[in-house]
């Protein structure tokens, strides 16, 4: 988390960003943070444009195969058969790159809620966990919905209506070629491919979208992509529904962001044991001096020797797990040390121990 903190009288008197020790200007900081937006809306948008071009794929050849379908005079159901694999293979890779786009979306997200919306209102304050959230995403990039969630809105977005065109033509290419189909014995006769008779050929198309149309309704409520304008109905005074945070009808409590994702980074706690208690002190000033991280001395004895240590704990995010194997190799190569993953941290430099207002 980063700190505010004010230089000395004779320096000129700006604020700057602490962390670990490197200090930036506040106006360095924000340039910093301009120039990452930037680049990540220029992200979002080349992969946007990746999705509108698969659309256009799976557009163009329906298109192209509808008018071959119609244009020969004679039943032609393989052409629109064989476009429909294809349109499920776009949409395929549609759903693919879409998940990439809500990577970047995430990350513009992140800075939207928690960066500009706070310079733009005061009071509004980031939240304790967007900057570990967006320091992960960046060292430990992962995808921010599911693959299930990018195929259902990619689907009922676009995919739904082609499929149903496609439908539509193939059933209408088989009731009017060669000859408009008199009976529903002829229309069954006609959807013969191959060897495959007529009723598994139309049993199998019915299966088919009905599966994709009961997938695209399953997938409704998977609602975690950051870059779409969706409900998030906890923000309204409904029983149940996060009405607790209203103060006044029609009025949110505190300015907050209806939407912002967070994941924070893995947090660990680290058992170090050191020889002398000189070199524990040596270890632990390093760790509060470099890392600037709390340590807590905790006395031991070494059931093998019989000699009494040190034993340091310090609380750690993953990211700092490099920097405190440096720190302590640095003073005591022969140091014993053991870092486990903790459910939460609560605390000064970690999460809060009560939210504020």
């Amino acid at each position: 988390m980063f700190q505010e903190s004010q230089q000395r009288p004779s320096d000129q008197a700006e604020p700057v960003w602490t962390y670990r020790g490197y200090q930036l200007r506040a106006s360095e900081f924000t340039t910093a943070m301009v120039h990452l937006f930037r680049a990540e809306v220029q992200r979002a948008n080349m992969w946007r444009q990746r999705l509108d071009a698969t659309t256009n794929w799976a557009v163009i050849t329906t298109g192209a195969a509808i008018t071959i379908a119609f244009s020969r005079g004679e039943t032609e159901q393989s052409v629109i058969i064989l476009n429909t694999v294809l349109v499920t293979l776009f949409l395929y890779i549609e759903a693919r790159r879409y998940r990439y786009y809500e990577l970047w979306s995430y990350r513009v997200r992140l800075m939207e809620t928690d960066f500009f919306a706070a310079m733009l209102v005061p009071p509004f304050h980031p939240a304790s966990d967007w900057a570990e959230s967006l320091a992960d995403n960046l060292l430990h990039p992962q995808f921010p919905i599911s693959m299930w969630e990018a195929l259902g809105r990619r689907y009922r977005r676009n995919y739904m209506w082609i499929y149903f065109v496609l439908a539509v033509a193939w059933v209408l290419n088989i009731m009017m070629y060669p000859t408009p189909a008199g009976s529903w014995v002829e229309f069954i006769t006609r959807a013969r491919v191959g060897s495959l008779p007529g009723e598994a050929v139309l049993a199998t198309g019915l299966v088919f979208n009905g599966v994709l149309l009961l997938f695209g309704l399953l997938t409704v409520g998977l609602q975690h992509a950051s870059g779409e304008v969706l409900p998030r109905f906890g923000a309204f005074p409904w029983p149940g529904m996060g009405a607790e945070t209203l103060d006044k009808p029609g009025r949110l409590a505190a300015l907050r962001a209806w939407f912002r994702p967070s994941q924070r980074r893995q947090q660990l706690l680290a058992f170090i044991i050191t020889g002398s208690g000189e070199t524990s002190q040596a270890v632990a000033d390093s760790i509060l001096r470099d890392m600037r991280r709390g340590v807590t001395a905790l006395p031991g004895t070494g059931m093998y020797t019989g000699q009494p240590h040190n034993v340091l704990m310090c609380a750690l995010t993953v990211t700092e797990v490099p920097q405190l194997k440096a720190v302590v190799s640095a003073q005591d190569p022969n140091a014993f040390v053991i870092v486990s993953p903790v459910q939460e941290v609560l605390g000064k430099g970690f999460a809060p121990l009560r939210e504020e207002a």
